[in-house]
C-alpha cells in the first residue's frame, strides 16, 4: 500500500535530534548497626553461647569466644546488620531472654 511518495526516509523518526545521555546512579549503601551484648551477674555463660547460636547463627567456638569477650570485657560485638535487622536481632534476644527469666541486656549502635 503506497499513497506514491515513497520518501519515508525522509520523515522524522521518534528521538530524532535528541542526544542520549548516560545517567550514573550512584547507590549509597545502608548505614551498618553493631548488635551488642551486655554482661550481668545472672544470666549463665550457656545461656549467652545459645543465644549467639540461635539468634545470630554463630557456630559454637565462634560463640564462645564472643561470650567470654563479653563476660571479660563487659560487652561484645554480637554481629554488625542494617538498621531493621539489627532491630529484629535485638528485640529476639530481648524477647528469649526475658522468656528464660534472665536479665540479659542486648542494644545496638552505629558501626563506624
Amino acid at each position: 500500500m503506497s499513497d506514491g511518495n515513497d520518501n519515508w526516509e525522509d520523515e522524522p523518526y521518534e528521538g530524532e535530534g535528541q542526544v542520549a545521555t548516560e545517567t550514573e546512579i550512584k547507590v549509597k549503601r545502608p548505614k551498618r548497626y553493631k548488635v551488642l551484648l551486655h554482661n550481668d551477674n545472672y544470666t549463665t555463660m550457656e545461656f549467652v553461647v545459645l543465644v549467639l547460636k540461635t539468634v545470630f547463627h554463630l557456630e559454637e567456638p565462634s560463640a564462645v569466644q564472643v561470650m567470654l569477650h563479653v563476660h571479660r570485657k563487659g560487652a561484645g560485638v554480637a554481629g554488625v546488620f542494617s538498621y531493621e535487622v539489627a532491630e529484629t536481632k535485638v528485640h529476639k534476644v530481648t524477647e528469649l531472654a526475658r522468656a528464660h527469666d534472665y536479665p540479659l541486656r542486648c542494644s545496638m549502635e552505629p558501626a563506624e
